[in-house]
């Protein structure tokens, strides 16, 4: 690997943990709850914690697929696959979008559905696969697999 490759998979790694931490903190605070329970004040609390168990599958699925991207690309990136640097634009790109759709979704209360936190931690992640792309496209050399 090159010191540009080198620098990426560091990134990457950073990437990683980024997304660990922002799958884990809605689990660590009542933020979902206090959000949901401002935007819907007649929601019993019955409702509001299912509102957040969707909430907390759903964050935890999009969490489970990020660490799955950021493995695979990684792995990529390390034994010098050809697809490599398409692949973690790519990645980058549905990774930013999904973090986008967190951070600006607007649900039926009129507020966004994540509480702004919990939105801008989703987006997190982005800065280091923008990094990482940025380094991989820089002076590339051919992958050799």
């Amino acid at each position: 690997m090159n010191p540009n490759e080198r620098r990426a998979v560091a990134a990457m790694y950073v990437g990683l943990g980024l997304t660990l931490v922002a799958a884990a903190v809605p689990y660590t605070t009542q933020l979902l709850a206090d959000h949901v329970r401002a935007g819907y004040p007649a929601y019993t609390q019955e409702r509001i914690d299912a509102a957040v168990t969707t909430y907390l599958v759903l964050l935890s699925v999009v969490g489970a697929l990020g660490v799955a991207a950021w493995l695979w690309t990684t792995w990529a990136v390390r034994t010098g696959r050809r697809w490599a640097r398409p692949a973690v634009t790519v990645m980058s790109v549905l990774g930013v979008s999904v973090g986008l759709v967190g951070l600006l979704t607007r649900d039926t209360s009129g507020d966004t559905g994540l509480p702004p936190v919990l939105g801008w931690a989703g987006m997190a992640p982005w800065l280091a696969a923008l990094l990482a792309v940025t380094l991989l496209w820089r002076n590339p050399r051919p992958m050799s697999r």
